[in-house]
């Protein structure tokens, strides 16, 4: 279906004001929003087994402390959202760190982890200077539940202190992909762990790296990071350095950019966090490695120099990468962002790549903002 320009939000100053405005701008929606999200793992399909709905917020308080011990700006900035749209802490974590909190959910009741848990299906990667005429990039799908897509919007980031950014988000939620004025780009895939724990949500470990000035230590945050899911990331910097890490709660595997494209889908490749991976219905991991196969092929370097267009081709490739929405899963791509951080270009999709087109927005180049 095509979607109307991605909407969006500018927020500024302090975190308890960007918070307030983002919860004031849109506190209906993020109402809404996470009373789907509070059902959905209520329901048991997403984390595990079926709860009561104050067990769910239960346990999403608990998570609280390690959100506030992690970074007390965004603590208090998600604070600040949260009572401005009407909503608890509590369900702010529900709303924003939805597919890590499920991972901690199914952990910490015990129950058996059945097939049927359905995960969303980004497929991502990052493109390293040499492949991209001196300018590497990010780009990916953003799929998730369907009722997701509605809730999309991209934020301009003008904090009082640090860089500025621009991140792909859905209201409520502090922040899922990014690039900021440093030259700094954080991409994500969701992760099915086992080892879910009481931590830091993904939003604002994403946020956190887009804080830092280089790669290294945007890195660094994610690696001293409390995680309470797993999710792997992208990282990449306006100097071409670049990471992949498959970040579970007990192991984070580094894979290090070289002279090839870093391409990811939502199963683990790496050893050291194979034991920490939860069991996937066999659709889906069928899917993923069909997902990581196609657009490993479609940036081979027999394809000749990447650009931006080619990247939004790959988003685009309608055989397994863009997702519609079925009556078993009702996962689609509900966005997709491609990050060029040496330039400042950075462009957004709203809905499925296929049927849809990208928006261009930009951020004052790396090189402009170290001067």
């Amino acid at each position: 279906m095509r979607r109307p320009p991605i909407r969006q939000l500018d927020l500024a100053g302090s975190p308890e004001a960007m918070g307030d405005a983002h919860g004031r701008a849109h506190a209906a929606d993020i109402r809404q929003y996470a009373r789907d999200r509070v059902e959905l793992v209520a329901e048991g399909l997403w984390s595990g087994g079926p709860l009561q709905q104050g067990k769910v917020l239960e346990l999403a308080e608990a998570c609280l402390p390690a959100h506030e011990t992690f970074s007390p700006r965004l603590h208090a900035e998600m604070l600040a959202m949260a009572s401005a749209a009407g909503i608890t802490p509590a369900e702010a974590v529900v709303v924003g760190g939805f597919t890590d909190f499920v991972d901690t959910v199914r952990a910490a009741t015990g129950g058996p982890h059945p097939a049927t848990v359905t995960e969303d299906d980004c497929t991502a990667c990052v493109v390293p200077d040499d492949r991209a005429a001196g300018t590497g990039m990010v780009g990916q799908t953003w799929d998730m539940h369907d009722t997701a897509t509605a809730y999309v919007v991209l934020v301009r980031l003008r904090p009082d202190d640090g860089p500025g950014a621009l991140v792909f988000t859905t209201v409520g939620c502090l922040g899922q992909i990014g690039m900021n004025s440093a030259g700094v780009c954080v991409g994500i895939n969701n992760l099915t762990g086992n080892d879910g724990r009481f931590g830091v949500t993904w939003p604002s470990v994403v946020r956190k790296m887009l804080a830092q000035t280089t790669a290294a230590e945007a890195l660094d945050v994610l690696l001293r990071a409390d995680l309470a899911g797993a999710h792997n990331y992208l990282i990449l910097d306006a100097e071409g350095r670049g990471y992949s890490v498959e970040a579970m709660p007990s192991a984070r595997p580094v894979q290090a950019l070289a002279n090839e494209p870093l391409v990811h889908t939502n199963h683990v490749t790496e050893p050291a966090a194979d034991p920490f991976e939860g069991e996937r219905d066999g659709e889906l991991m069928a899917n993923s490695r069909r997902r990581l196969e196609l657009a490993a092929a479609m940036l081979a370097d027999t394809h000749g120099p990447l650009d931006a267009e080619r990247l939004m081709e790959v988003t685009r490739e309608p055989t397994a990468i863009c997702r519609w929405p079925d009556a078993k899963y009702r996962v689609e791509s509900s966005g997709a962002v491609i990050m060029r951080p040496r330039t400042g270009d950075f462009w957004a999709c709203w809905g499925q790549p296929a049927d849809n087109e990208y928006e261009h927005f930009s951020l004052a180049p790396a090189a402009a903002h170290r001067s």
